[in-house]
């Protein structure tokens, strides 16, 4: 089942930036280094058009580093749009920030023509832990939860360059159903939007698929290749002594413990999806739409004709 969260706030941020962005140079969007299409928002896209945009691949210390040399090279080849990897907390490669926004911009700056620019992205993806490396100081609250952000405020990096943070926002609907599991996953959705053991079960089939040795590693498992995806949760909850007695496995537990471990690194440097793969998902995701519209066309131009059978024979 496809997951999805658009609680109220993020409404309220929506009409901010629809509001916000007509006076915006430069918009920063940031992006999960570890899922850079899935948390890359359409919505966003679409309420910033035409604004020049950098976009922060963050936690690219935790990143697969092949990858991330792919989705940069992936960004960087669209139009008016610059892509640099990052981690928020290293404060000297945060401030090349400054440097790209000039570069899109590069009319704007000094008292009279200061840069306005605007920083936004999902959910826990670091946008605080960024802002308060740039300003060297705890302006924005940070923890590991989504939606800890609730109100947009205006930061002056230098005297002609403010930055107006918003609150993470994600989409009314999310189509692409794998990109609701991987944002799950990061910690990007509400934790009530979702089921612990089903986000679980697909993280650990992207895992098996592309990182199988560090599943091994961590989790002291052999040959996951032979293990049904269905089985592997099973299997790590038993390897970390996540039971309920009489031999059975608490899988809700067992859940917990892998997205810690994703979350937290201690698998190792893993990016879940490659620009392929991400074009792949979109694509599926746009024919099912096309189908279920088309659908949709079908019942209504059906029901209008049992509403009125006479039509044909008056045309």
């Amino acid at each position: 089942m496809a997951i999805q969260w658009f609680p109220g706030h993020m409404h309220l941020t929506k009409k901010a930036i629809t509001e916000r962005v007509k006076d915006i140079d430069v918009v920063i969007e940031m992006l999960d280094a570890r899922l850079p299409g899935s948390s890359a928002n359409p919505l966003l896209a679409e309420l910033t058009a035409g604004r020049p945009t950098v976009k922060v691949l963050n936690k690219q210390d935790v990143a697969d580093p092949e990858r991330t040399a792919a989705w940069l090279a992936h960004y960087n080849a669209q139009p008016g749009t610059r892509a640099l990897a990052l981690d928020a907390s290293v404060a000297t490669p945060a401030k090349v920030l400054i440097t790209a926004c000039h570069e899109l911009s590069p009319n704007r700056g000094g008292m009279a023509k200061p840069m306005r620019v605007l920083i936004c992205g999902v959910p826990n993806v670091g946008k605080s832990t960024l802002i308060n490396t740039l300003t060297a100081r705890r302006i924005a609250k940070t923890g590991d939860e989504a939606g800890i952000t609730k109100l947009e405020q205006r930061i002056t990096l230098a005297d002609d360059f403010y930055l107006w943070d918003t609150p993470g926002m994600l989409w009314p609907r999310i189509s692409v159903v794998q990109s609701g599991y991987l944002l799950a996953a990061s910690g990007a959705i509400g934790r009530n939007a979702y089921d612990d053991e089903e986000v679980a079960l697909e993280l650990l089939a992207v895992l098996k698929r592309h990182y199988p040795a560090l599943l091994e590693a961590r989790f002291r498992l052999k040959d996951v290749a032979a293990i049904h995806d269905d089985e592997l949760l099973t299997e790590v909850g038993r390897q970390r002594g996540a039971l309920l007695g009489k031999g059975r496995v608490n899988l809700q537990k067992a859940a917990e413990i892998v997205m810690h471990e994703f979350r937290s690194a201690t698998l190792g440097r893993i990016t879940l999806e490659t620009p392929e793969e991400f074009a792949q998902w979109q694509a599926q995701a746009e024919r099912e739409d096309a189908e279920r519209l088309a659908k949709k066309e079908a019942r209504s131009r059906s029901k209008k004709g049992q509403r009125d059978p006479d039509a044909g024979d008056a045309a």
